[in-house]
């Protein structure tokens, strides 16, 4: 069960997608990118790109965030997303895109503080999701984007497209790595 960890909808219990076209986080890997995002969070503004059933931005505004827009091209997952915010309460703080992540980028408008996107693993988008982000400058200009990816996928090339790697956080199956640019 999906549960909202922190904050002031500490406890929710949050829907899923039934099947496979999503793998939720799971509450140990989210408290521990919570720990580490901590002192970002707060007023900040959060960009959830393949969002699933919503669950990182929602925690995202359950601990802070001023606004969490959320990209899922799925129109179930989004339906999900919409029941999740109005379940938590969060909804007047969020805004939901039915949209796929690359053709939504040129048109958010406005640069966000953190960006967490956790595309299909077996798509290998996040150098096109990446070099979309700069040319559209979506990320402020201290913000930080977070991949979540397999444990096997190398991000070497993120440092010719101009971002640096801040941090990585390997997990048993799966790891999150830190962009700054």
């Amino acid at each position: 069960m999906l549960r909202v960890i922190a904050g002031e909808a500490r406890s929710i219990p949050l829907k899923t997608l039934d099947g496979l076209d999503t793998r939720p986080t799971t509450d140990r890997v989210k408290e521990t990118l919570f720990n580490l995002l901590q002192n970002y969070i707060y007023d900040c503004r959060f960009l959830d790109l393949f969002a699933g059933s919503g669950q990182i931005g929602i925690e995202a505004l359950s601990r802070g965030a001023r606004e969490a827009v959320f990209v899922e091209k799925n129109k179930k997952a989004c339906d999900i997303i919409e029941q999740n915010l109005t379940k938590t309460k969060l909804i007047e703080n969020a805004c939901v895109l039915k949209k796929d992540v690359i053709s939504a980028l040129p048109f958010l408008g406005s640069e966000f503080d953190i960006i967490f996107m956790d595309p299909p693993y077996a798509l290998g988008v996040e150098k096109e999701v990446l070099a979309s982000i700069k040319e559209h400058s979506v990320l402020a200009e201290d913000g930080q984007i977070i991949i979540e990816a397999d444990l096997n996928r190398d991000f070497s090339f993120v440092t010719d497209m101009g971002y640096e790697i801040i941090k990585e956080k390997i997990y048993k199956t799966n790891k999150h790595v830190f962009l700054r640019s």
